[in-house]
Formats: C-alpha cells, sequence, structure tokens
C-alpha cells in the first residue's frame, strides 16, 4: 500500500496505464516522462514482464504511470500470467493510453487491443499516444492521427486526447504529461517528492541484468531469458567511504542447448553482459558493484508454475 503525502488545495494525482502492442515504445517513453530510467528497453520481444511504476511529482500533481507488458495471443502459461497481469492493471488505472508507433500502421493488433479495452464493463478514460515520431517524417505522423482517429468510430469508443510523441527525441513529451495529468481528478499525492518508482531494488538489479543479456542473442533466446538474484548486499569490512555491493545472480535459460549460447565462446558473452549490467546498476545505485553471473537451466521454465512462480510471476 502506497502512503498518502500532505498536499495543496486542487492538487490532482492518478495512475494511467500505458499499453500497446509489443515494442510500441511503452517503456522507452514511461523512462521519458520519469526522466529515470525505471523500465528496461530492448528491441527484443517480451522485454518488459511484470508492471512498472515510474512516479511523475510536479507542484500540483503527481502522475503514476504504470508500464505493463505486451498484450500478445499466449503460447505459453507465462504468456497468460502476463496478459492477466494486463487485463487487471486496466481494471484498477484512471486512464488508460494506447500507445500507436508512428513508424507503423494501425493494424490488427491494434485493433484488437482497442477492442479489449472497449469492452471492459467499466473502462476508465481513453489517451491515445502517436509515439516514435522523431522516425517518420510530418506527413507520415498526421497520417498516423487520422488512422487512430477513425479507429474510435470502427471500435466503438473516443479518445480523450491524440498527442504524438518522441521520447527518444524528447519531443512533445512535456505535453504528454500535461496532457495525462489534465484528465485526473483532484487526489492525494501517493508518493513522496523525489521517488521516480516503488520497484525493490533487487528487481531493478534483475532487470538491468535482463536487459544486458537481452543484447546480442537471436532468435527465440529472448522469450527464454529470466534472471534470478541469488544473493545480494554490501561487503563486510569495507570503510564507509568505499561501499561494495556484491551480487550473485544466475541467468536462466529453458533448454541445454541455451547454456552455451548464453555464455558464449571463451565465456565472451556473459563477461560482456556482465560488464554492461554492472555498469548500469551502479550508476543506478550510485555505488561500486562486484557481479558474478552463472547460467542455469530449468526446463521449460515459461510453461511450468512451479519454476512460474520461482521466478516472481
Amino acid at each position: 500500500m502506497t502512503e498518502q503525502v500532505a498536499t495543496p488545495e486542487g492538487f490532482k494525482s492518478g495512475f494511467v496505464c500505458f499499453v500497446g502492442r509489443p515494442n510500441a515504445g511503452k517503456s522507452t517513453l514511461t523512462n521519458a516522462l520519469v526522466g529515470s530510467k525505471v523500465a528496461i528497453t530492448s528491441s527484443k520481444p517480451q522485454t518488459t514482464r511484470h508492471a512498472v511504476r515510474g512516479i511523475i511529482s510536479r507542484p500540483d500533481a503527481q502522475l503514476v504511470i504504470i508500464d505493463t507488458p505486451g498484450l500478445s495471443k499466449p503460447r505459453s502459461l507465462l504468456q497468460e500470467r502476463l496478459n492477466d497481469l494486463v487485463y487487471a492493471t486496466w481494471s484498477e488505472v484512471d486512464v488508460i493510453a494506447i500507445i500507436f508507433p508512428a513508424n507503423q500502421h494501425v493494424g490488427p493488433g491494434d485493433e484488437y487491443l482497442v477492442r479489449e479495452v472497449a469492452s471492459l464493463p467499466h473502462p476508465p478514460r481513453l489517451a491515445a499516444i502517436c509515439s516514435k515520431t522523431d522516425l517518420v517524417s510530418p506527413e507520415r505522423v498526421a497520417k498516423q492521427l487520422l488512422e487512430i482517429a477513425a479507429l474510435q468510430e470502427k471500435a466503438g469508443l473516443t479518445f480523450d486526447e491524440i498527442v504524438p510523441c518522441s521520447a527518444l527525441s524528447g519531443g512533445q513529451v512535456d505535453e504528454v504529461a500535461d496532457v495525462l495529468i489534465s484528465m485526473l481528478d483532484e487526489g492525494p499525492a501517493y508518493y513522496p517528492d523525489g521517488e521516480v518508482t516503488d520497484e525493490p531494488t533487487e528487481t531493478l538489479v534483475g532487470e538491468l541484468i535482463r536487459e544486458a543479456a537481452l543484447e546480442g542473442v537471436r532468435d527465440e533466446l529472448p522469450h527464454s531469458i529470466a534472471v534470478e538474484i541469488d544473493e545480494m548486499g554490501l561487503r563486510a569490512g569495507r570503510p564507509d567511504d568505499r561501499p561494495l555491493l556484491d551480487i550473485y545472480a544466475s541467468l536462466v535459460v529453458e533448454r541445454d542447448s541455451q547454456k552455451p549460447i548464453m555464455i558464449g565462446r571463451g565465456g565472451e558473452h556473459i563477461k560482456q553482459v556482465g560488464t554492461d549490467a554492472r555498469r548500469q546498476i551502479s550508476a543506478l545505485l550510485g555505488t561500486p558493484v562486484h557481479l558474478d553471473l552463472k547460467v542455469k537451466v530449468l526446463k521449460e521454465w515459461q510453461r511450468d508454475p512451479r519454476h512460474l512462480n520461482r521466478l516472481g510471476f
């Protein structure tokens, strides 16, 4: 439970859920709005695997963005659980913002998503965000906005607002925040000023390791990678001005044949994963990090309820 914080009269607050096809730019936009990396990003499918909360605090408002996994046809028990998480989140938020990447035409996947939102018993207020505008011409952005507007009529719903933006260039990002805040009711601040996420540190660390592990792998392997933090804590006996955080973690794959791929020739890939992850974790926590990585196999973990429960799904 979040703790309410004293606020001035007229203060607005609420929860907004970002939804969209996989790789629509939800996590990148979340990070851009928050101004800090709270969600990992990758071009690989199924990057986001849990609901990540990013907190934007202003003198007159607090906006909590919930970045959810992409909704897709379930091919495993994991994807079924991720879809259930998306639907549960939709029922708890004040606004649903659907992300439509400008570099992809509105298609059947978007139509399915919008119809699912429209079929909610008590749908919240709705916004549409045309993302990745830096990748296309102004003419293409204009056409995408028309496609989004046409989708409203087709799906039988109405977007309160339609906003174009680019999370990478920063174009219109502040306008997105302004629009979403304008759609909220008056309410309390749920988090102290300065807090950017309520993710546990161990979860953030695990996600940064997984983000590093996703780079340089191909085919089906991204789906098969999970991370388990085995042990984490400050090393004993270090002086206060020279702390060192020890992290022991396992990269989990689901087939024996995937283990050597994850390790790489001569351990090259796992070394690179460790280097990249250690840099990101140290930057996030402001503490030097010793990261010890190993690879282990949990057979077909995406389909095994025991393994899913163990890995936090």
